[in-house]
């Protein structure tokens, strides 16, 4: 019987927990979204649930005049961070993180969309990324972020220095999307981003052919790693 709860905050419907959450349902979560656009998203307690994972979407932290929810989310995630928490971002996510923690968030100046691996750091072999070594993983990202403070950094890739941090034992930010479905729905994502792959020149139906190329050990990897993470956020 699940005991616990997990809150995933949503921002476009087809990023959401993906291969995560089977995991988390299998460590004992019981999963909740709180989709953005619903007036009432926000109406919890930010420190009450027992992990808060921030999933991703296309726009930028600094663009908060155009979307005035990100400016009460970045607020929400100061009291929750402040509280010592456990919290996951992932891309949109990671980066409200580090804007929580006082980063500077910014475009990177390139689309870095597509399959490939990481580089970790001596942290990141020694962190649950570790279950990553070697994995081609999907980016989807064209903004990038400074490290917070305290924090340490566990990969990156030859075009985005910054691809993850923890900071401290409960918070882990991911800039890339270990937990995208890669089976019939990636078509969702390759829908969604219609405009952004164009106007990036990229393959459809490369990314596609990728995503089933990859697809299957970066389930398996993911899995191992969300589920050692967790194993963890309570020492």
């Amino acid at each position: 019987m699940t005991s616990k709860k997990a809150v995933a905050v949503r921002h476009v419907h087809f990023e959401d927990l993906g291969t995560f959450a089977a995991p988390l349902r299998a460590a004992g979560f019981a999963i909740e979204y709180r989709d953005v656009g619903n007036d009432d998203y926000l109406s919890f307690d930010p420190t009450e649930p027992d992990l808060l994972v921030v999933l991703g979407g296309p726009i930028g932290v600094y663009e908060d005049t155009a979307y005035p929810f990100v400016a009460d989310e970045i607020a929400m995630l100061q009291a929750r961070l402040a509280a010592d928490r456990p919290t996951l971002g992932i891309c949109l996510g990671a980066q409200l993180i580090a804007r929580a923690l006082g980063a500077r968030v910014y475009s990177s100046g390139i689309k870095e969309i597509g399959f490939s691996p990481l580089s970790l750091s001596a942290a990141g072999l020694a962190s649950p990324l570790r279950h990553l070594a070697d994995v081609s993983v999907l980016h989807w990202h064209g903004d990038t972020f400074d490290l917070p403070r305290g924090a340490e950094l566990l990969a990156s890739t030859p075009d985005i220095a910054r691809q993850a941090f923890m900071h401290g034992r409960k918070v882990l930010g991911l800039q890339f999307h270990p937990e995208a479905e890669t089976g019939a729905a990636f078509e969702r994502w390759l829908v969604g981003h219609a405009c952004e792959l164009a106007a990036a020149g990229l393959s459809v139906a490369g990314l596609r052919a990728d995503a089933r190329r990859f697809g299957p050990s970066l389930k398996r990897a993911a899995a191992a790693m969300i589920g050692d993470w967790l194993e963890h956020i309570d020492d």
